[in-house]
Parts: C-alpha cells; sequence; structure tokens
C-alpha cells in the first residue's frame, strides 16, 4: 500500500501508489533522479490527483533512482513517499560480427560492442548449404575467436549469441567465405 516499481527495463520503470488523493483533491508531485546524484539534478513530474501510476522512460541503464511522491492535497496533510529502484542493465545484442584473416581452413571472428552484462559467447558456425552447425564457447570477456578445421572454398555461416548474465540471449550472423585450398598439397 505505498509507492512502489513494477515493469522496470533498462530504461523505464513503471511507478505505482495508493489512492490518496481525488480528481478534485489535489495533485501528485513526483520527484526523481540517481540517488548518486545531487538533489537539484532531479526531474519533476505533476501528475492529476486521479492518476495511481506513471511510466518513467528516458532512464539510464544499471543506475539506481531516488523518487519521492508528494501529495499536494487542498484537503489532507500526506506525508511524502520514496522508493529506490535500480534499473537493469541494457541488453543489446552484437551490433557487428567481422570476418578476417580466412585462409582454407580457418577465419577470425570478432564482435562488438564487449558489454560488462555478458556471461558468456557462443559462436555457432556451420557450411552454406547444410545444417551440420558446430559450437564455440567464448568467455564473456573476449571480443574474437578463431574457428579452425574447415572445408576450402567453402561459405559458412557464422551466428555470435550473447548469453546474458540474467539468462536473456541475443543474436547476429555473418556469412564467411573460406579460401581455396593450395593445389597439389
Amino acid at each position: 500500500n505505498r509507492l512502489h516499481a513494477t515493469d522496470v527495463t533498462a530504461s523505464s520503470v513503471r511507478l505505482v501508489w495508493p489512492q490518496l488523493l481525488s480528481q478534485d483533491s489535489g495533485y501528485y508531485s513526483l520527484e526523481y533522479g540517481p540517488a548518486a546524484g545531487p538533489a537539484a539534478g532531479r526531474k519533476t513530474q505533476q501528475v492529476s490527483g486521479a492518476h495511481t501510476s506513471l511510466v518513467l522512460s528516458d532512464l539510464t541503464p544499471e543506475t539506481t533512482y531516488e523518487v519521492v511522491l508528494i501529495p499536494e492535497s487542498n484537503v489532507h496533510y500526506f506525508p511524502p513517499q520514496t522508493t529506490r529502484v535500480t534499473t537493469l542493465a541494457e541488453e543489446i545484442s552484437p551490433v557487428q560480427v567481422l570476418i578476417s584473416e580466412s585462409g582454407p581452413r580457418s577465419f577470425h571472428v570478432s564482435w562488438a560492442p564487449v558489454l560488462d552484462s555478458v556471461a558468456s559467447y557462443q559462436v555457432l558456425y556451420g557450411p552454406l548449404p547444410g545444417n551440420s552447425v558446430k559450437v564455440l564457447e567464448v568467455d564473456g570477456r573476449h571480443n574474437s575467436t578463431v574457428v579452425e578445421q574447415l572445408a576450402p572454398n567453402s561459405t559458412y555461416l557464422v551466428t555470435v549469441t550473447a548469453i546474458y548474465r540474467s539468462g536473456k540471449e541475443k543474436s547476429l550472423s555473418a556469412k564467411a567465405c573460406t579460401q581455396e585450398g593450395e593445389q597439389g598439397a
């Protein structure tokens, strides 16, 4: 029966509070800002007394916000209610997959960006056309790997999947071609 946050994402949060006022008896002032930041930097929003929820958006990921709800009543005094809410880490998929140093039997795969919220990456690769796929597990701190033991002069589909600490996954794919093999080897 107090101010609290629901539906928390990386950039937004829904605030819910008890019905203290009515349309006619006043309005709510909502102040919010990063808990670690200066009070002067806080934003204020006014909401009609009929409301009992509001979505705050354009928030910064992985930030603890302090929210103060001040019921401005012309009938009763209601003490301000405060709550703290921490936004989630932003979960963005790899935005770039680069293939380089391709030889007859190997190529180098790198990706960006590298995010603290990623536990590990999975690099899936297999020849096109075809459905035989191999998987390489890469530590979340690394952003490249070498894929070896490939067939010469072939096209491969490479998919990099970021596996977040939250359990979510995001993927991006690229095509890679191996060089022709040495003649008479």
